[in-house]
């Protein structure tokens, strides 16, 4: 679903493992909190980083609908939404 959301619906999606036990004890749960607690933090602060708004007609200001969004060095160009 991941890749599907990425190609089609412009969504980036990750998935995030904290531990190699897919279902920890409940015991175990503040502790493993505890471990990844800063780099989920960290993780957390960046996730604005990149451009984000709307695409306008430079003249009218109207919004653009399906308008393509490419960028020099990246391989994946996005596609604006209504």
């Amino acid at each position: 679903m991941q890749d599907y959301n990425y190609v089609w619906a412009n969504c980036f999606e990750i998935t995030l493992e904290l531990s190699c036990c897919k279902y920890p004890p409940t015991s175990e749960l503040q502790q493993e909190w505890e471990n990844n607690r800063e780099s989920l933090l960290a993780f957390i602060e960046k996730v604005h980083i990149g451009v984000k708004g709307f695409v306008r007609d430079a003249v009218t200001g109207a919004g653009l609908e399906n308008a393509t969004i490419v960028v020099a060095g990246i391989a994946h160009n996005i596609t604006a939404g209504k």
